[in-house]
């Protein structure tokens, strides 16, 4: 079963990285075009009830409102892991965790010293974030023979550095803070969780709580994505006991998570890209300028150097100096392409350049060239490493279709009738 679901993740966030690709293609594509004015009209038009402090252009919209789904989608995500998946086991989390975790401290600390003198300080959490959509899509064009240990060891790790950026977001650029409206986001909340511990699925009661509590969380002054992360975290993952026991099967987390997913990979994440990865860069001048940027220059170096560094080191030395040890079907190698992909920040990243600098800034639109920039070079760095190990994951991939075909044999599969079965 998890195996089986592990494996429809990777498919929706490897189209879902495809369409993001496509979304940033668009953006920029029209940003430096001779119509970039339509462009950035589009994305400063503003609408929504001002009353309810939703007065928002579209690109505030973008940040604020559809992505809070992809924030949902991780919180669901996040709950499954640590209840129901292989964060539940501590031996066997412990190594992406404590990677995921140098993966945020080691860029966070090359970022901050490219910007100790007279730089931009406070984008220090711009390249702690890894985009598992980009990630995901890059192995898919890697390989489709990878071992599913290394696919395992990527989401584990991309689970890991979503709560990391959640609580880095949430603690480190909330703004002003209005008390009233976040203690009144306890109540909707409150709701929603009453009602989907009964097992209550109907949208018509869900989803306006759902959205009260949105609404309030972004008046507080708390990033309103957030509240995604807070509903998601609401919805149970296993059965009730009066469903036959607490561990009987799956709950509403992931009957929630089959039907939002592909919302949020398919729709809000490519739609935010659209509205945030638009820069106009200028040609290579213009390159060169925006890199010449600390910020931007801080980005690069975390994503593409402190990534790989702290991902790496880290899961050496947890596995040099504790009982955890890495899965059968890895190698140092392949940690060393995984670290590298790790540099590939996109959607999270973008997200904290634009709360930390504004949106449309002349610091953000460098920082955007950055992480593009450091994405890239990522990727290709990735794509070099992982491929050394072609034929090797060709073999492993051989060794898991025929256990595949046992296991498919051993339920009633094409091989035979299952145990017990009559002729």
């Amino acid at each position: 079963m998890e195996t089986r679901r592990i494996a429809a993740v990777l498919r929706d966030e490897t189209i879902g990285g495809a369409l993001l690709l496509a979304a940033t293609l668009l953006a920029l594509g029209w940003a430096n075009s001779p119509w970039s004015g339509s462009y950035d009209a589009l994305l400063t038009t503003r609408f929504g009830p001002s009353a309810l402090h939703l007065d928002l252009s579209v690109r505030e919209w973008a940040a604020d409102g559809p992505l809070a789904i992809f924030f949902f989608v991780a919180g669901l995500e996040l709950k499954r892991e640590f209840v129901a998946g292989d964060l539940r086991d501590p031996g066997r989390a412990a190594v992406p965790v404590a990677a995921a975790a140098g993966g945020v401290a080691v860029p966070a600390v090359l970022y901050t010293l490219v910007n100790l003198h007279g730089g931009a300080p406070r984008g220090w959490a711009i390249p702690t974030a890894t985009d598992i959509a980009f990630a995901l899509s890059v192995l898919a064009v890697v390989g489709r023979r990878l071992p599913t240990a290394l696919r395992t060891f990527l989401l584990t790790l991309a689970v890991v550095d979503d709560l990391l950026a959640i609580v880095i977001i949430a603690v480190a650029y909330t703004g002003e803070l209005s008390v009233l409206p976040l203690v009144g986001a306890a109540v909707p909340l409150a709701a929603f969780t009453v009602l989907v511990q009964r097992r209550v699925r109907a949208w018509w009661a869900l989803l306006p709580l759902a959205v009260a509590t949105w609404a309030l969380v972004h008046a507080s002054g708390v990033h309103a994505t957030v509240a995604g992360v807070l509903l998601g975290f609401a919805v149970p993952v296993v059965r009730g006991e009066e469903a036959g026991g607490p561990r009987a099967g799956p709950g509403l987390a992931e009957h929630f998570e089959h039907r939002w997913r592909p919302l949020s990979a398919g729709v809000a994440v490519p739609f935010f890209a659209f509205c945030s990865a638009g820069v106009s860069i200028g040609g290579l001048g213009g390159l060169a300028d925006a890199l010449s940027d600390r910020a931007a220059l801080g980005v690069v170096v975390g994503l593409v150097a402190g990534k790989a560094i702290g991902i790496f080191a880290t899961t050496w030395l947890v596995a040099r100096f504790t009982g955890a040890s890495l899965d059968s079907g890895l190698a140092w190698v392949d940690v060393a392409g995984l670290a590298l992909l790790g540099g590939i920040g996109f959607t999270v990243s973008l997200l904290i350049g634009e709360l930390a600098f504004g949106p449309g800034s002349a610091r953000d639109d460098h920082v955007k060239v950055g992480v593009l920039t450091a994405s890239v070079l990522a990727a290709l760095l990735a794509s070099v490493v992982l491929r050394l190990r072609s034929r090797a994951y060709a073999r492993i991939h051989q060794l898991e279709t025929v256990d595949d075909d046992r296991d498919d044999d051993d339920d009633g599969g094409p091989g035979r009738p299952p145990p017990g079965a009559r002729p």
